[in-house]
């Protein structure tokens, strides 16, 4: 790991990990970018030139108060303005599953970016599967807080299912990590089956196959 990103041991697991897989000085777009962390993060450690596209204006107004370059947007509609690889990085943080339309969001990314960055929680986790199989309701853990009426995911999707979307839309995966609480990685390249039932959250670097 980047010497200067242990410095950020505030920062999300997701967000190091990102960090990790964006080259220094790249043209960045954060789709979904709430407060501006991630942002915030890529600009003193990577030196980024950095845009963000946040769905409500209040969070739209704290990145700006931080001084980044932030618009009020929703990717299931705004994304289909932007140009073809516009950005070297289009980066989704713990998002898609709260988007409408997945797989048109993830068509969108990779055709704005030169690479898209996805990170997602699992919901094919054992303790998930575990609280299915014992109490028969929706879980509740510390990656997905709410009760399932409340909760704004609309899409939960499992690492396996995650994989599946990208040979259907025919992304090359790079890179991908999942990883637990305690941030503990799990290259899913060396084992889907087993990171699909102990990795709690997934980063996925992706290339469209057409561009490779």
């Amino acid at each position: 790991m980047n010497t200067q990103i242990k410095l950020a041991d505030h920062a999300r697991v997701d967000h190091l990990l990102i960090a990790e897989m964006v080259a220094p000085g790249s043209r960045v777009l954060d789709v979904g970018c709430g407060d501006g962390e991630l942002l915030q993060l890529l600009t003193d450690t990577k030196a980024v030139d950095g845009r963000g596209m946040e769905l409500t204006q209040e969070r739209v107004n704290a990145c700006v108060s931080r001084g980044l370059s932030v618009i009020q947007g929703d990717a299931d509609v705004d994304l289909d303005d932007y140009p073809e690889q516009a950005f070297d990085y289009a980066i989704l943080s713990l998002t898609l599953q709260a988007t409408r339309y997945p797989k048109k969001v993830l068509e969108n990314l990779l055709r704005i970016g030169r690479n898209a960055i996805v990170s997602f929680p699992n919901f094919g986790h054992w303790k998930i599967r575990w609280a299915l199989l014992m109490d028969g309701r929706m879980p509740r853990t510390p990656n997905l807080p709410e009760t399932w009426y409340a909760s704004t995911d609309a899409h939960l999707c499992t690492i396996t299912d995650f994989v599946d979307l990208c040979k259907l839309i025919d992304a090359d995966i790079e890179d991908a990590v999942a990883f637990n609480s305690a941030g503990r990685r799990l290259p899913i390249k060396h084992s889907l089956y087993l990171q699909n039932l102990l990795g709690e959250k997934a980063v996925f670097k992706l290339r469209d196959n057409d561009r490779s």
